[in-house]
């Protein structure tokens, strides 16, 4: 039997890694997002879908935030959502599994495959059933048009290429 599960966004959260200058990686985080998801007892099948606040991105520094919004990155004001809907859901070890979907940022949807670990079911202090899971990947940014860099007095590009996906997902058991 299919149980609903929807995003518990207090105990989640949805980062993203991304290299700058090719020596550091700076760390982002987008503050608003929801999700829910259908699922078999134990996970073995799971459906997804997940959107994000695109003006609710939080690098720790405003003028960045800033510029990430415009249309040289995100273009909030024209795509204000990022959104994940789940076209497979395949296990691949004991506590792992592989979640594929199409992920649409920018107004571009491409397929994407991330590392799903699960972390267990438990009962929290209210009686709600709650399960975790830590899902892992990474994208080309180019790839959804996310094409501006500047280059640095040396020559070289201001920022990597790849960007690397890391959220905590608590989800809460629907009755």
């Amino acid at each position: 039997m299919a149980t609903t599960w929807v995003v518990d966004p207090v105990h989640s959260d949805v980062q993203f890694k991304i290299k700058h200058l090719v020596i550091s990686t700076v760390t982002g985080a987008f503050n608003q997002f929801d999700g829910q998801a259908t699922a078999t007892d134990g996970f073995e099948e799971v459906t997804a879908n997940f959107r994000i606040d695109v003006k609710s991105i939080d690098t720790k520094n405003a003028d960045r935030d800033n510029h990430l919004r415009t249309g040289d990155f995100f273009d909030a004001d024209s795509h204000p959502e990022i959104s994940f809907n789940s076209t497979s859901w395949r296990k691949i070890g004991d506590d792992e599994f592989e979640l594929m979907g199409d992920l649409t940022m920018k107004g571009i949807t491409k397929p994407v495959t991330l590392k799903a670990e699960f972390g267990g079911i438990e009962k929290d202090a209210y009686g709600n059933t709650k399960a975790g899971f830590e899902i892992t990947g990474k994208i080309i940014r180019k790839d959804f048009g996310l094409t501006y860099n500047a280059l640095t007095e040396t020559g070289g590009l201001a920022l990597g290429e790849d960007i690397k996906l890391v959220s905590n997902i608590q989800l809460a058991k629907q009755a």
